[in-house]
């Protein structure tokens, strides 16, 4: 089908499915949300605490329809679509509260529908009784959103850009297995399947090498290939890009012509789908990122992250929707960028974690020339692992944090067994993040925060109340972000 029939076809597609939605939005409104995560950011830990404080009465005070007490009921309705796997709120938070686990991060989409039963907060809506606000939660991984700007790339421009990035900082040797590889074949000769296997296979482990924790670099498409699923194995996740790759049409059968039709069944059958079934029907959108792991990382690490948000945010259509206008198109008018963890800091770093989390935003917002209206950023933990302490050392009264390690971390020499308590000194984020990036620019090998100390702590002993009842899941500013989020739809 020819490029202009294939995009009328998906944008048709795209207009039906938000005309469904907003039909049924005027029986039952809805909110569409989308939460995603880079690196290991806690999307899965976010929606369980999110949850878990507003069905249990959660400590919610900037959370203003709760806090004012206008939200009279809050339940989990029916999962909304029969072909989305439910997002597995218990389980999850089972492992949170009862193991006191970490819960699995979820490697495909999944989503949750919950209501809420409130009073406007004007007299004259409060005469036409109760409203109701259903919130549809999508979770998807990073991955996928990192995927969508292969929608605007043909596989010339694709191999282009990987093999450049690939060649620059700790990636050159990441890469280097790969890319010699690569090397050794002619793009204009006879395609092979072994081939084009082994050329796959050692791009993938470049892309996971990447993803290490040792790593945390954040740019990594196409993402299937470090989650396939049940597309593992097939010819659309079995390609790769290609090294001098010719200006000209390729050969039929040659290798080149065979990574070309693979990479574009990727697109179509991979990223193409996601896009118009699930990213271009969402109302509003949470991006967890952990900055303070790639500040740990080095600037590598934070420069990635600044390009990956880059990435992200060019997604994103950001804008308000017309009454008629919605009812075909639908635009994410709210974007929150939300760096996770803070309870990892004394709550003196908060201020500064979410100040250098907004300079990163806005130089990837600079460099893709987008404008700024509709985003947020902040410094939140969903679940706060770590209670704040004061210890005093050769004279000096220094702010720690007391958590439990998990099992095997290390400090001083020390290895945790998961059980036991301990209060370090996290160290403290530079109070000026010009100073951060100034640093990063013209000292490129020096460490950016020599002295932040970080640990992996357990979930916290949840308390519960003389009948059994078990207490609301503590946070960070988790408030605050519902607040942004969806507290306008309660008004």
């Amino acid at each position: 089908m020819p490029s202009f029939l294939t995009r009328l076809a998906d944008d048709t597609r795209i207009a039906i499915d938000n005309l469904s939605d907003r039909a049924s939005a005027m029986v039952n409104p809805t909110l569409r949300l989308g939460v995603t995560g880079l690196s290991r950011a806690g999307k899965t830990v976010f929606i369980t605490s999110l949850v878990h404080n507003l069905l249990n009465g959660g400590r919610l005070p900037v959370f203003e329809a709760v806090r004012s007490g206008r939200v009279s009921k809050i339940r989990l309705e029916p999962q909304p679509d029969d072909a989305v796997p439910r997002f597995q709120y218990e389980d999850h938070v089972a492992a949170l509260i009862r193991d006191r686990l970490w819960p699995d991060s979820t490697r495909a989409i999944s989503q949750l529908r919950i209501s809420l039963d409130y009073e406007s907060a004007s007299g004259w809506n409060r005469m036409f009784g109760t409203g109701r606000l259903s919130i549809d939660i999508v979770d998807y991984p990073g991955e996928w959103l990192l995927d969508l700007p292969l929608l605007t790339q043909d596989f010339r421009a694709f191999s282009r850009r990987t093999m450049e990035r690939a060649t620059t900082g700790i990636r050159a040797e990441l890469s280097a297995e790969w890319r010699a590889l690569a090397a050794t074949f002619n793009v204009a000769s006879s395609a092979r399947e072994d081939d084009a296997r082994r050329l796959a296979e050692t791009f993938t482990t470049y892309l996971r090498a990447c993803k290490s924790d040792e790593r945390s670099l954040s740019t990594l498409p196409p993402g299937r290939f470090l989650m396939p699923g049940d597309l593992e194995g097939s010819p659309a996740l079995t390609f790769s890009p290609l090294p001098d790759v010719p200006d000209t049409t390729a050969p039929k059968g040659s290798l080149f012509a065979m990574m070309e039709r693979r990479y574009e069944a990727y697109r179509t059958h991979v990223v193409k789908p996601f896009f118009r079934e699930h990213f271009a029907r969402l109302d509003r959108q949470i991006v967890l990122i952990d900055t303070l792991q790639a500040l740990n990382r080095g600037p590598e690490s934070l420069l990635d992250l600044e390009d990956a948000l880059g990435d992200v945010l060019a997604c994103f259509r950001p804008g308000g929707n017309s009454f008629l206008s919605s009812f075909v198109t639908r635009r994410i008018d709210k974007v929150l960028i939300a760096a996770t963890k803070a309870d990892h800091l004394h709550h003196e770093s908060h201020d500064r974690l979410e100040r250098i989390t907004a300079r990163i935003v806005d130089r990837a917002v600079e460099r893709i020339g987008m404008s700024g209206a509709g985003l947020e950023v902040m410094a939140i933990a969903s679940v706060r692992a770590t209670r704040e302490a004061t210890v005093t050392s050769d004279g000096h009264v220094l702010p720690v944090i007391v958590g439990t390690p998990m099992a095997g971390e290390t400090i001083n020499g020390e290895v945790f067994d998961g059980e036991k308590k301990t209060a370090i000194f996290p160290g403290d984020l530079p109070a000026d993040p010009q100073s951060l990036f100034q640093s990063l620019e013209t000292r490129p090998e020096e460490s950016l925060v020599p002295h932040l100390n970080f640990v992996r702590f357990r979930p916290p002993h949840i308390e519960q109340t003389e009948g059994g009842l078990k207490l609301s899941v503590p946070h960070i500013r988790l408030d605050r972000a519902m607040q942004f989020l969806f507290g306008d739809r309660l008004a």
